[in-house]
């Protein structure tokens, strides 16, 4: 059989690479796409590069044995992950509405992975194989090592590793402890024995905890306690830096959960190799009858240059998974894939994104991190710049300039996030300059989530005052150059901290600034973000004030509705909210008013009336016609 250039799928692909047992099973809950946007792509090519097999086991039927059982029994392990989002996120709306596609498996359908993926398929692997070794990773089991909240159960989960029976979880970017873990088996160390690992939790007995670890409330506390589970949520979030981050440790009944310090971001030449791995860039041609995968084509010509996010929003996970500190690949390894994406056959000439968790940021935010760690319980960025901030876009714009000019590119946009209120920072305008002139197709897509500052707080973002600078900026820099570009924003609802008068509020700064958004979002409680913790306590984990949390349907809808108040469909809604607000004043037809008043019933005239009445007693007699004279 031909040679896909990917890893394994099935037993004639492994037989064909003259391996009969291999290193790793890894089962992923995504179609096997080959792309370093996808991590199981990275982590199967990082240990292929250092000499282990791996199996590939994609979206596997959870109701039956036989793809689990396809490779056998491999010779280190198995690895389990959900893929590249939350199994549960994948499948529901933040209403909680089944979703009809999903844009990770083949051709787009749905119900190709279970709900829980992680769970079900290590129960499954534990059935069948017993007490191999079982490591999981990935953003499922990375947000939900600790004890946390589960918006669909509507209740405290214990942490994954323990639900699950696996032996190691692996947080974060996985590189460097994957390989750890890999040459720890292979060297015949047993699983168990596997605990000293940056970046891993495991599971011990109490007396076998290691000491001077920082300690969370325990799984039985923080489900009896809003105030408990709040604290450990903290402590979580102070100790996730890789510079003075402890162990962190949290109690599960008769066992103990352990997580290590954060795994050391990989260096500018480390990421520079796992970059320069030889990834297909396509998924896997098995799934080409079934149209391929949709998730594929956002990202197929994209080139990631950053990881980590300092600007830490707090419905964001990036923070406690990537980490906040800034890491990137050189511009001569950017440049190097720009030239191979060239050489793809489908390739039209236009690189979608040159980015990352945040496109912009290509160094710290400031030097003292690099020896002091990043500040605990601040941001760097929010509610204003901190003084100590280095704003500074010259090597990026240097990099951008290099792959506008490489023969057969047409155009390189920039379509991950952009930090306005960081490129704001920067004296020198160039850059600003340059991306309006030569990577924005039409549209910038920016974030300033809301306009309400006890609501901005609430989600960690700047005031609104840097979204109206920029804005401002953005207009007079393309109306100067001809252009005809638009902002588009994002926008959030029913956030914590927004109450019915602050989504009141936002709804008239839109029409004062003539938005009229076309996609709005009701804030998800995902697992592990601060935002979440908020959700279910009520409380402000690094203040531990009261929170007002819209919670109920009927108010989220309110909220959602207002901000599109201009769609007509979201009439009844609006009327309903500004009443229940007490903002009655911007009921009207005047120019600062939002909605029309509901038109009062018509009357209609007694004659008609009688009219009606004959005219029905005729239908049910069977004589009646319609008005084009047809019965």
């Amino acid at each position: 059989m031909p040679d896909t250039g990917m890893m394994p799928m099935t037993r004639e692909e492994l037989n064909a690479r003259g391996i009969d047992v291999p290193d790793f099973v890894y089962v992923i809950g995504d179609a096997y796409v080959d792309h370093p946007s996808f991590g199981a792509a990275i982590i199967s090519r990082v240990l292929e590069a250092k000499g282990f097999s791996v199996a590939i086991v994609s979206q596997p039927d959870w109701r039956s044995d036989r793809d689990f059982t396809r490779f056998g029994r491999p010779r280190l392990g198995f690895l389990v992950t959900s893929g590249n989002i939350d199994s549960m996120v994948a499948h529901y709306t933040a209403a909680k509405r089944k979703r009809s596609e999903d844009a990770y498996s083949p051709g787009g359908k749905a119900g190709k992975r279970p709900d829980r993926a992680v769970l079900v398929y290590c129960q499954k692997i534990r059935q069948l194989y017993g007490d191999i070794p079982l490591i999981i990773g990935g953003l499922e089991a990375s947000l939900r090592r600790f004890a946390h909240y589960d918006y669909w159960d509507d209740r405290v989960r214990p942490s994954i590793l323990e639900e699950s029976g696996a032996d190691l979880l692996l947080f974060g970017m996985g590189e460097h402890s994957i390989l750890e873990v890999a040459q720890g088996l292979r060297d015949g160390i047993p699983v168990g024995e596997l605990t000293e690992i940056r970046g891993s939790c495991y599971m011990t007995a109490p007396e076998h905890t290691p000491f001077g670890a920082a300690e969370c409330p325990s799984y039985a506390q923080v489900c009896e306690s809003k105030k408990a589970y709040a604290k450990a949520c903290r402590i979580q979030y102070d100790q996730q830096d890789e510079v003075y981050g402890k162990r962190v440790i949290q109690r599960h009944g008769s066992r103990m959960l352990v997580q290590n310090p954060p795994a050391l971001s990989l260096t500018t030449e480390e990421l520079d190799w796992v970059y320069s791995l030889p990834y297909t860039r396509t998924y896997h041609p098995s799934y080409e009858p079934q149209g391929g995968v949709p998730g594929i084509a956002e990202v197929q010509f994209s080139i990631t240059h950053n990881r980590g996010c300092f600007g830490f929003c707090n419905f964001c996970s990036i923070a406690l998974h990537q980490g906040r500190r800034i890491t990137v690949r050189s511009e001569e390894s950017v440049i190097r894939e720009a030239e191979r994406i060239v050489q793809m056959p489908n390739f039209k000439g236009y690189i979608h994104d040159v980015g990352g968790p945040t496109a912009n940021f290509r160094h710290p935010s400031c030097e003292k991190q690099l020896t002091a760690g990043l500040c605990k319980g601040k941001k760097c960025l929010a509610p204003t710049p901190c003084k100590g901030l280095h704003a500074d876009h010259r090597e990026y714009l240097h990099m951008l300039r290099r792959l506008r000019k490489i023969k057969g590119v047409k155009r390189v946009f920039i379509r991950s996030g952009i930090r306005y209120d960081y490129l704001m920072a920067d004296p020198d305008d160039t850059f600003l300059r340059e991306l309006i002139r030569y990577h924005v197709s039409g549209q910038l897509k920016v974030a300033p989530e809301h306009c309400a500052a006890a609501v901005l707080d609430k989600m960690g973002k700047p005031h609104i005052e840097a979204y109206l600078a920029f804005q401002k900026k953005f207009y007079e820099i393309t109306k100067g150059m001809g252009k005809e570009q638009y902002l588009v924003p994002y926008l959030m609802s029913s956030h914590p901290g927004s109450t019915l008068q602050a989504a009141v509020e936002l709804a008239v700064f839109l029409k004062q600034q003539h938005i009229h958004p076309e996609q709005v979002q009701d804030f998800y409680p995902t697992p592990g973000t601060l935002s979440t913790c908020m959700f279910y306590t009520e409380l402000d984990p690094y203040t531990m004030e009261p929170v007002y949390v819209p919670k109920t349907p009927e108010e989220k809808a309110m909220q959602r509705a207002l901000l599109q108040y201009f769609q007509p469909k979201n009439k009844a809604l609006v009327l309903a909210a500004l009443k229940k607000a007490g903002r009655r004043d911007l009921i009207g037809t005047g120019p600062d008013c939002l909605v029309a008043p509901e038109e009062p019933a018509r009357r209609i005239p007694a004659a008609d009336r009688n009219r009606s009445r004959k005219d029905g007693q005729k239908w049910r007699k069977g004589k009646g016609t319609d008005r084009r004279g047809k019965r």
